[in-house]
């Protein structure tokens, strides 16, 4: 094995993530949830740090699991949409650890890939859902070959991760990814979950937005609650008679109640981690952070779904514990995103990131030191434009810590997984501190005319550093020039 600047055992954890799969920041209390209470999520906060202004780059199950893996962006780790694949062999952290003496596992949802050319690379061990997954009795794929596991697949994958924990032996630190599918679509909940959630549940404020103002483009998703959630989601017939605003708001307290009963599995799941963790005697000396691949829309703006670079589609709760070095009670709020956690999780095991890795680790911002600058703001790309399920324009733009622009080209470019033909480019661009909930678009307000040409520049800047390509229907700003 590669000798990636090993420091002595002692000084290095274990690293724990677990992922899930659309679970919105404000459905975890530790967030300030309206709707839900997430104990044993909260109590990795409570024991290490809350990070609040943590950004997906591309808001898409696929290409997020990628850029986790590979500390890159979309253009360059080549995982762009939900039906590109990866290439397994890119160098990955967990390639990275495993070389540098870490014994490595995942357990759960893949989703980069099916077949022998995309199954996972750089794991001592490794147990896969097929695609997507099943929520009941899920099939599992591993180098053994592929069999059905009985139960509710949340409780299934969580046996299969400390079933594997508890299988090694030595005292070399490891390194396990717990890739949960809850709560994606269609939302299944455990048997003893279905009477949960059933008081009615708080209408998020912009449920009734009806996107005045915005881009066309955004206009057209096919992500509404009233008009797109279909019957294998709701499960039931609507009661009859019932139509308008009261029917859609069925709609949403019907899906709500399987959506929160598939995180309160999660949940517990976390606790069952946690309590073995303890009995190991490893919880201290272990990083265990908990994610989402994206954040998801709950309703709203009056969708679910994600995919568009609105707040709650792009805001990625995460919660990062390691007791042995880091005090509990810790609020992180500078923008940090997906790309970083790679780059994170190698320093936090004293292994150096690889050179192609284009995130910015944060773990001196967390234990101390001479930390790398904060970041200056987010940049974002979603490529699968007008896709067959959801019909969402690709777009890119750029986040800081007040501003969000966001700019529209309405092409395809020929992406695979796309349909659609070119449209007009449109801009979006929100004060997120005089306009938190996003409702006024004012990328064409003469007041923001300063502030649009600034953040123009500083998105291209950030594009061009980072070695994407813009699209050609806008040119480079003069800014640039």
């Amino acid at each position: 094995m590669g000798q990636h600047g090993r420091v002595p055992a002692p000084q290095r954890p274990h690293i724990l993530l677990i992922l899930t799969d659309d679970h919105a920041a404000h459905a975890v209390s530790a967030y300030g949830s309206r709707i839900n209470t997430t104990p044993h999520i909260d109590g990795i906060a409570e024991r290490g740090v809350r990070f609040d202004r943590c950004f997906v780059t591309n808001s898409l199950c696929t290409p997020s699991r990628a850029s986790i893996l590979t500390g890159t962006y979309s253009h360059v780790n080549r995982v762009r949409t939900l039906s590109t694949p990866i290439d397994p062999s890119q160098p990955t952290l967990v390639s990275l650890l495993e070389e540098a003496g870490y014994r490595t596992g995942l357990v759960g949802k893949w989703h980069l890939g099916e077949g022998p050319a995309h199954q996972p690379q750089g794991f001592d061990h490794w147990e896969i859902l097929v695609d997507q997954g099943e929520y009941v009795d899920p099939t599992i794929v591993s180098p053994e070959g592929t069999r059905t596991e009985p139960g509710y697949a949340t409780d299934v994958l969580t046996d299969l991760a400390l079933g594997w924990l508890d299988s090694l032996e030595g005292d070399e630190p490891w390194c396990l990814l717990l890739w949960h599918k809850a709560p994606h679509r269609p939302w299944v909940p455990a048997p003893r979950h279905t009477e949960l959630f059933t008081d009615p549940i708080p209408l998020p404020v912009t449920f009734e937005d009806d996107h005045t103002g915005r881009s066309q483009a955004v206009q057209d998703v096919w992500m509404s609650v009233a008009e797109h959630l279909n019957a294998e989601d709701l499960k039931v017939d609507p009661p009859e008679g019932l139509a308008g605003p009261a029917l859609t708001r069925w709609k949403y307290q019907r899906w709500m109640e399987d959506y929160l009963r598939c995180v309160q599995a999660v949940d517990e799941s976390v606790g069952r981690v946690v309590e073995a963790l303890r009995a190991r005697g490893e919880l201290d000396d272990t990083v265990l952070a908990y994610s989402s691949d994206q954040g998801f829309f709950l309703g709203d703006h009056g969708w679910f779904d994600k995919r568009l670079m609105f707040e709650e589609s792009i805001r990625m709760p995460l919660v990062l514990s390691w007791p042995r070095g880091l005090p509990g009670g810790g609020v992180h709020d500078g923008i940090v995103s997906n790309v970083d956690l790679a780059p994170t999780i190698l320093e936090a095991c004293g292994v150096p990131a690889h050179p192609r890795m284009q995130g910015r680790s944060f773990w001196r911002d967390l234990v101390g030191g001479d930390a790398p600058p904060p970041a200056d703001g987010l940049y974002y790309r979603y490529w699968e434009h007008a896709d067959g399920n959801h019909h969402a324009p690709a777009h890119y733009g750029y986040r800081t810590e007040r501003h969000k622009l966001v700019y529209y080209y309405n092409d395809p470019m020929g992406l695979p997984g796309t349909t659609g033909g070119p449209g007009e480019p449109e801009w979006e661009l929100y004060d997120l501190r005089a306009d938190p909930l996003e409702l006024r678009n004012v990328a064409d307000d003469p007041g923001y005319a300063e502030v649009r040409e600034e953040l123009e520049a500083r998105m291209w800047r950030a594009q061009a550093e980072l070695g994407d390509e813009p699209h050609p229907s806008q040119p480079v700003p003069r800014l640039l020039g």
